[in-house]
């Protein structure tokens, strides 16, 4: 068939408490075989909190495998079988300590398809409130907030390099008319 691959053979070479990756031979549409280095993961979800006077609420913290200090929304990763609508409102109060009263599903976006099964879904939360951050036991994070038509310039001048940040910014400042 057309533009499709069938799976031989996948065998598990790592699994760990993130993600799987298998190393798979694939039946490509010529006949032929390939080799298929998948990372599976459970996905994620990000959300874009913004203010009654469009300020977004933006998460600074460190990204060990660039060794950099990298400005993001708040987002993380689902538990298997997790619903992705509980896990971004979790994750919005655990990064931000708000809470919301809005909150609208943006889609999905697939970060590398070429070797990552990742999903990542999309959030964007207004009539926000206010409380204490929850973090998990190993996170460290500021958060910051900018107006949003500030972050669709650090967007485009590449001073945003996380791909769903970037992503979810553009698509609220499109919604919202910024």
């Amino acid at each position: 068939m057309h533009l499709q691959e069938t799976t031989l053979k996948s065998d598990v070479v790592y699994e760990g408490p993130i993600f799987t990756i298998t190393h798979d031979t694939a039946l490509l549409e010529d006949g032929t075989q390939a080799v298929r280095d998948v990372l599976r993961h459970h996905g994620g979800v990000c959300v874009i909190p913004i203010t009654d006077n469009n300020e977004i609420l933006m998460v600074k913290q460190f990204r060990y495998p660039f060794r950099t200090v990298t400005r993001e929304v708040p987002a993380g990763k689902l538990e298997k079988g997790e619903d992705h609508a509980q896990c971004g409102r979790r994750e919005l109060l655990e990064e931000t300590g708000c809470t919301c009263t809005e909150y609208i599903y943006l889609g999905e976006m697939l970060p590398t398809p070429a070797y990552n099964s990742e999903v990542t879904h999309m959030y964007l939360a207004r009539g926000l409130s206010y409380s204490a951050q929850k973090l998990d036991e190993d996170e460290f994070l500021d958060v910051e907030k900018l107006p949003l038509s500030e972050a669709v310039e650090l967007v485009m001048q590449g001073k945003i390099r996380d791909g769903k940040t970037q992503l979810v910014i553009l698509k609220a400042a499109r919604i919202l008319g910024i």
